[in-house]
């Protein structure tokens, strides 16, 4: 089954879901209708049992660029742009997805680009893949979950390192600091990716989304109810 949006490309096969980002033109630049597509084929997603993973992905010479700074020159200040695109939680959808997300990123992967990839649970990126969030240069900072999800995967010091100057990185380094999980050639990376997401679609739904609540409420409470939150979790499952 595909479906076709202005600014992505959305197919479900077998139990996997990919939306794939289509401004190739602008290096897949996100802008306020590629919010709004993203945002109505996650919902298409939530809402379809039969899918067990969502995969993301980039069409043309890169992932995303980030956000596409023309609409920033239309808006009468950079804030009230930011506010429009806001209007609707596509990264709470992410992030409150009950299904395991994986991003296949290559070329590049930049601002809002890394921030997708950051929000996912399995981010695998081609060889020479290029990574920086360099809002600080524009007088800003990363408000798609950056400076919250960077410093969660990566450490404070270092996500610091990489907030602060807005300095460029590789897949070599991402993999080093655990940005992403796995490197694969630009040749392989969709074939590597949808076996990846074929075999995580082939998880029980229950357990992949037990899985998930763990692993999102559990680092921000104290260890003992942690503990306690997974026991009662196992137990659930078990009935």
């Amino acid at each position: 089954m595909t479906s076709a949006f202005e600014t992505l490309l959305f197919e479900k096969r077998g139990g996997v879901a990919h939306i794939s980002l289509n401004r190739p033109q602008v290096v897949n630049a996100y802008n306020i209708q590629m919010r709004d597509d993203f945002s109505q084929a996650l919902d298409a997603v939530a809402l379809d049992p039969d899918v067990g993973c969502l995969l993301i992905t980039g069409e043309g010479r890169g992932f995303c660029s980030g956000a596409d700074l023309s609409e920033f020159g239309t808006a009468p200040s950079q804030v009230i742009a930011r506010e429009v695109r806001w209007e609707r939680d596509v990264w709470g959808q992410l992030v409150n997805l009950d299904r395991p997300v994986m991003a296949a990123v290559h070329g590049f992967c930049i601002g809002s680009g890394l921030e997708i990839t950051l929000l996912s649970d399995v981010m695998i990126a081609a060889t020479g893949t290029v990574f920086a969030l360099p809002e600080v240069q524009l007088g800003m900072i990363p408000a798609a979950g950056g400076t919250q999800t960077l410093p969660r995967a990566v450490g404070r010091s270092k996500a610091l390192d990489l907030l602060l100057t807005g300095r460029r990185f590789d897949s070599a380094e991402a993999l080093a600091m655990g940005i992403v999980t796995r490197v694969a050639s630009p040749d392989s990376l969709r074939d590597d990716a949808w076996g990846l997401a074929e075999r995580l679609a082939e998880i029980p739904p229950d357990a992949m989304a037990a899985m998930k609540k763990l692993l999102r409420h559990g680092p921000d409470i104290g260890l003992a109810e942690a503990l306690e939150l997974e026991s009662r979790t196992a137990a659930q499952l078990a009935v």
